[in-house]
Order: C-alpha cells, then structure tokens, then sequence
C-alpha cells in the first residue's frame, strides 16, 4: 500500500509563508543622518534673525536616536525619532552655562523649537525645522569641509 504524504509540501510551504511574514520590517534610513548642521538662522519663519556671527553651532543626528549639538552657549544632548517629515524629541539634557545675551537668546529659541514633535523640511543641503505651532522655525545648512 502506498502512502501519500501530499501534507509535507503543505507544511513547508505554510512554514515558509508564515517565516516571510515574521520578518522585521526595515525602516526607512534617515536623511538628517551623517551631517553636521550649522544653525543659519532661527525665530518666526517670516522675521528670522541671522545665526549669532562667529560662534560656533552644531546640530548631529546620531545613528542610534540621539540627538547632540550646541548653539553657541551649552553642549546638548536628547533622544528623538522621525516619522515622515516629523521629527519628536525626547528629554533634553543640557550643561548649563550661562553666556553672553545673544548666544543665550539664540539657544533658547532653538530649544523652543526643538521640544515636542515638530516638522522638518530637507532641501538639498538646507534643513528647515518648525515648531509644533508653527509660530518658530530653525534654518540649517549642512557643514563643509568636515
């Protein structure tokens, strides 16, 4: 008597099926990722101030969520994740250096923008960051010869 095994095929090919669905889903890469953005200028998007001259400003998107950068005054560090051209930042930590007025106004306009979730516009070499309101935006280029 012969014995039919018609149910093997059907198990590997429910296995291999079931294996595909179970693989992690690759995220899309992040464009802000492996440059180093310099702050051109901040505040209301239809009255920015200039970035404060000659002092340097640094904005990293790191691989691994984390954000670091500095504007001027404090070295800055805080968790972040983008989804679309949404980006949410975590908790920021901070040093907390007191320094001249207008580095201290720069940096506390950045750090309105850059709480919460806000949105993010990358055009070419330019990055536009908005406020969740709408009421503050950050214009950044990206750094040469680094």
């Amino acid at each position: 008597m012969k014995k039919k095994f018609w149910f093997l095929p059907s198990l590997i090919l429910a296995a291999m099926l079931w294996l595909s669905g179970c693989a992690a889903p690759t995220e899309a890469p992040n464009p802000l990722t492996g440059t180093i953005w310099r702050l051109v200028s901040y505040g209301p998007a239809a009255a920015q101030k200039p970035a404060v001259p000659n002092v340097p400003t640094r904005l990293t998107f790191g691989r691994n969520s984390q954000l670091s950068g500095t504007f001027g005054c404090n070295s800055l560090g805080w968790p972040y994740s983008i989804q679309g051209n949404r980006i949410t930042f975590g908790a920021l930590v901070a040093t907390m250096m007191a320094c001249s007025d207008p580095q201290m106004a720069q940096e506390g306009a950045v750090f309105q923008v850059l709480k919460g979730t806000a949105g993010f516009k990358l055009d070419g070499s330019r990055l536009t960051i908005t406020a969740q309101d709408g009421n503050g935006a950050l214009i950044f280029e990206a750094a040469t010869g680094e």
